[in-house]
């Protein structure tokens, strides 16, 4: 084979690859605009998965539903008033000189949400597992031993 055909062939299939990581990678079924009635949807996938998985009773799963409730307050104080996350931190960086003060109020924001919300996460989690039986604990610390997510992603 003629070198000029070897080195077209092996940039088109380079080129090929890479392409096909970026479309991949681009495709991310709008998870970050995730909101309303999709985030609905897949909590009620996840409860309904997670719930078969492990064979949980009716007071296993409201412990369930309780603990993805205080998973979303936590995130939603974690959002906070911010509609354009990325715009807030792209104004850090916008003028001459790292925006210090700002990053400082928004590491400080992040924090305090973290902090006021991770108890009652703590408490949710803790009433989840304990409510549990042995056989159902085991499963769960298998599923996460093999640091595989639900919905086998990853």
């Amino acid at each position: 084979m003629k070198p000029w055909i070897k080195r077209s062939l092996i940039g088109l299939f380079g080129a090929g690859i890479v392409l096909g990581g970026i479309g991949a990678c681009s495709h991310r079924y709008d998870h970050h605009r995730a909101g309303g009635e999709y985030e609905s949807k897949y909590t009620q996938k996840m409860i309904e998965r997670v719930s078969s998985e492990l064979e949980l009773d009716a007071a296993q799963r409201e412990r369930l539903v309780q603990l993805g409730e205080r998973l979303r307050e936590q995130r939603l104080a974690l959002v906070g008033s911010t509609t354009e996350p990325r715009a807030e931190l792209q104004a850090l960086v916008s003028g001459p000189t790292f925006d210090r003060a700002r990053a400082q109020a928004i590491l400080e924001e992040k924090t305090g949400a973290v902090q006021a919300k991770a108890p009652a996460v703590l408490d949710a989690t803790a009433a989840f597992f304990d409510a549990l039986r042995p056989e159902q604990q085991q499963k769960l610390r298998d599923h996460l031993q093999k640091r595989h997510r639900w919905f086998g992603h990853g």
